[in-house]
């Protein structure tokens, strides 16, 4: 451990380390609180980098993207100032499900977030390389850079990517230290993570080739179509203060891998860097590089390849779906067999990269270290892959780093509030065997914590922490009121049948013999709330964004109830604590497997407990048994090992 006596040249509340998208939540969160904060990275300019495939949002990741910006987070924003291509996914499964992606301008993105951190009162930006936490005993108290700088600090987040130890592989001959091409490793500080006693492993990801785009024969590819300008509606946008981009907007383009590269890549698969041995770590199972393709999916006879545009200062391209660690003339040649690309120049070589994390198990449920006071992760440092599931917990780890620092309590959210919450209680009581990333299946209330209605979920907590400014208070009070008018609204409002005839889907069908209320027609399926209204001859302004909440919270009203009831059982779990020196190797009445498990992650509540794998519901009731036994003798722990 370091001498934490020499003088800090300044001291802050919370210190950041990293400047990517976990980073920049976690700073911007923790100065909202008042936190006197600083974000310490090695390069300003690359603050809020896009350092793989130039979107934000998707399924279960847009609904993360609207929960951050509701809590104050910047990733929403700076997207809406970037969009240059807009598509709302699963449109043809109804709008409970609907989940907006935006390709963005990657310059103006990265511009966008600087400029929104800078902005922040309470919050500087420093540049420098961190080679060590400085401690106080078992506690994190400042950090030293390479630059010879020391900053004090209540807490530090620590949010460095892919940079841990990070290498990048092209081929089996080509390796150099790196987190990301052009940008160099941090080796001191994982060192010294390790010989504090922090369990450490490696996984990998990999990004795909780029090419020019001048060199494409566009013609022989099918065109994708930005979606921004079908949404009549304000849901073009991720930001709750925001507005749809202006930006000229940009299309996709589609092709495929077929027979000749396929064959190309299993001709050369022994110079993959991973197939070729020169890694070992394993990668995200939802985004395999092309080789994974190749050899788990043999009888597939084409992978789909999307060209997506980086910008409108560059004609450069992403090819998404060609990951790959071939080596880079052999990239070349596959490039060039794909419909379009026959001449394809490639301006960079899509390359693997293998990096430290750290099992997540080891953190509590605000993502705090266990075993080191004062110190939080956030990021891909925890084994997940997404710029989203980054930002989720970045926000939830600044925030609570501040809470803790202004000497005020934790932040938990329960999984029926939100994405972001179901990403850290997964993280924290599963743990990870791959590189983890979020799907709407990993959330038991789907339906209830939608991208709509994110804003009603959270901005509760986001007051009660004192997260808005004035202007941003009223205008979250306005967007909920609008809801809860039109709601009501619809439910004193009769409408006519012939006034409804040409609403109905299809027009006429089903027909109510008398006037009825607004409402109950609502609930039928293909029906719009909006345009009942409007036909119902109501004058009033309708907010379209606010009536399409409204309209789902009728239409699913049965569906909502039973998640809600749920949630509510849920919550009663999460209320029965778990005594933090519980002697679980003791409780007898415990399968094995159970007390090995329970020692491992040592739950903090019942409900936690349970989401353990290989925790069984008579485990739970052995442990309730065991909580209750001790609490009557008096919280005496030995006593309990000696029953």
């Amino acid at each position: 451990m370091n001498d934490a006596r020499a003088a800090f040249e300044e001291t802050y509340d919370v210190v950041v380390i990293g400047g990517g998208h976990a980073g920049v939540e976690a700073a911007v969160a923790a100065a909202r609180l008042g936190a006197r904060t600083a974000l310490v990275t090695s390069a300003l300019e690359t603050i809020g980098q896009m350092s793989c495939n130039p979107a934000i949002g998707g399924v279960a990741k847009g609904v993360v993207v609207r929960e951050v910006d509701a809590l104050g987070g910047v990733m929403g924003r700076a997207t809406d100032r970037a969009t240059v291509q807009f598509r709302m996914l699963n449109r043809g499964k109804g709008p409970a499900v609907w989940s907006p992606r935006a390709q963005c301008d990657r310059g103006l993105y990265r511009r966008a977030v600087r400029t929104l951190l800078e902005a922040q009162p309470g919050l500087v930006t420093l540049q420098g390389t961190v080679a060590r936490l400085v401690f106080d005993g078992a506690r994190v108290v400042g950090l030293e850079t390479l630059e010879g700088r020391r900053i004090g600090a209540r807490a530090v987040v620590i949010t460095t990517g892919t940079f841990l130890r990070g290498r990048l592989h092209i081929g089996t001959t080509t390796a150099m230290a790196g987190g990301r091409a052009g940008e160099g490793a941090t080796t001191h500080l994982a060192e010294q993570l390790e010989d504090a006693g922090l369990t450490v492993a490696r996984f990998k990801t990999g990004t795909p080739p780029r090419i020019d785009g001048r060199s494409v024969d566009l013609d022989a590819l099918v065109r994708q179509p930005s979606e921004l300008a079908e949404f009549d509606y304000r849901w073009s946008h991720f930001s709750a203060p925001g507005d749809p981009s202006a930006l000229p907007q940009l299309p996709c383009w589609l092709t495929h891998l077929e027979a000749e590269g396929k064959a190309l890549i299993a001709a050369h698969i022994g110079e993959s860097a991973m197939y070729g041995g020169a890694i070992a770590a394993r990668g995200p199972r939802y985004c395999p590089s092309v080789e994974d393709k190749i050899v788990k999916f043999p009888d597939a006879t084409r992978h789909q390849l999307f060209l997506e545009p980086e910008g409108h200062d560059t004609a450069e391209l992403y090819v998404n779906g060609l990951s790959t660690s071939l080596p880079a003339p052999v990239q070349l040649a596959i490039l060039r067999t794909v419909r379009g690309l026959e001449r394809a120049v490639m301006t960079r070589a899509g390359y693997a990269i293998e990096y430290d994390y750290y099992p997540p198990t080891q953190l509590d449920p605000t993502l705090r270290v266990k075993a080191l006071d004062g110190l939080w992760l956030a990021g891909q440092i925890n084994g997940t892959t997404g710029y989203e599931e980054a930002a989720g917990q970045g926000l939830l780890a600044g925030l609570n780093a501040g809470l803790a620092a202004l000497e005020r309590p934790p932040l938990v959210l329960g999984r029926e509030t939100s994405y972001v919450a179901v990403l850290a209680d997964d993280l924290v009581t599963r743990g990870v065997d791959e590189p983890y990333r979020l799907f709407t299946s990993r959330s038991e209330f789907r339906l209830t914590i939608r991208q709509d209605n994110a804003l009603r979920r959270l901005s509760g907590v986001g007051e009660a922490l004192g997260l808005y400014a004035p202007g941003e208070l009223a205008q979250v009070h306005r967007r909920l009121q609008a809801e809860d008018d039109l709601r009501a609204l619809a439910e004193r409002t009769s409408i006519q049948p012939s006034q409804a005839s040409p609403v109905l889907s299809p027009p006429g069908e089903n027909l109510p013999a008398h006037a009825v209320k607004v409402a109950e027609l609502a609930r039928r399926q293909g029906v719009s709330l909006h345009a009942l209204l409007v036909a119902a001859g109501v004058d009033a302004p309708i907010d379209r964004e606010a009536a399409v909440t409204a309209e789902l919270e009728l239409k699913y009203a049965g569906y909502f109830a039973r998640e809600r009831q749920a949630a509510e059982r849920l919550a009663r779990l999460s209320s029965f604590a778990l005594p933090a020196d519980l002697p679980y190797d003791a409780l007898l009445s415990l399968s094995f497997e159970a007390r090995q498990k329970l020692a491992a992650v040592r739950p903090e509540t019942l409900a936690q407990a349970g989401r353990i794998p290989g925790v069984s519901p008579s485990d739970l009731q052995g442990l309730v048994f065991e909580v209750e036994r001790r609490r009557r003798a008096g919280g005496d722990t030995s006593r309990v090992a000696a029953d």
